[in-house]
């Protein structure tokens, strides 16, 4: 790590949240199996991005929501401990609840005052079934909630698009769509790696930038289908 005079350079943390659409729906078409595999396949990546940036020290946990929300990882895990177990499908599409949960450990009594602009990826391929405006009113009322960095993925045609984009909260920035394992695959790595390096570069702290999100993002990945089996 670089040395400064006065002792080694302070990493700032940087919290990076999974909040993962379980329910029944999921199931169908190996849709959860396909996410269970692009997390764990994608995490060596997440792994050697963070250990190539001396900026930031990048802390993961996992919401997953179906009846009702719960932590999947509750606690917050180094990225280079972090381990994937795969996710159950059950119940409906409790959406809101996931929120509130994420809102609350963005209160500025919890989450670090120097630490880097959270990164909240919200992935579902249905609608929500409770108050979902509820819980984006909650997550938006705290100031770490309106600095993150909010990144949707549709799994699906069946996905809320609308919903997704309110969570977005940019209107340049729309949903990210995977519409087979393939482009789920490249959406999941490309958020692990290329937005990770983005939030944690000192380019991202610019006070003054004229950017359609809270940092500067990488191109999105080209996911056209060419398969026949697509969701």
């Amino acid at each position: 790590m670089p040395k400064l005079p006065g002792g080694e350079l302070a990493r700032r943390p940087l919290h990076f949240i999974w909040i993962a659409d379980c329910s029944g729906s999921m199931g169908v078409s190996g849709k959860i199996q396909a996410l269970n595999n692009a997390i764990r396949e994608a995490l060596p990546h997440m792994q050697q991005a963070a250990a190539d940036n001396p900026n930031a020290e990048v802390m993961v946990r996992a919401v997953k929501f179906s009846s009702g929300a719960s932590w999947h990882v509750a606690r917050t895990v180094p990225v280079e401990q972090f381990r994937w177990d795969d996710l159950e499908v059950n119940g409906v599409t409790d959406m809101g609840k996931a929120l509130q949960l994420v809102a609350e450990q963005l209160d500025p009594s919890v989450m670090p005052e120097r630490a880097l602009p959270p990164v909240l990826v919200l992935i579902s391929d249905g609608h929500p079934t409770d108050d979902v405006s509820a819980g984006l009113q909650t997550l938006m009322a705290q100031p770490w909630g309106k600095k993150a960095v909010r990144i949707a993925i549709a799994i699906g045609d069946d996905a809320d698009r609308g919903v997704l984009q309110r969570f977005i909260g940019h209107p340049e920035l729309e949903p990210l769509q995977a519409h087979n394992a393939e482009s789920l695959v490249k959406f999941i790595k490309w958020v692990s790696t290329a937005v990770l390096r983005s939030v944690s570069s000192p380019a991202s702290q610019a006070v003054n930038a004229d950017q359609r999100t809270n940092v500067p993002l990488p191109p999105i990945p080209d996911a056209k289908v060419e398969v026949d089996d697509v969701w």
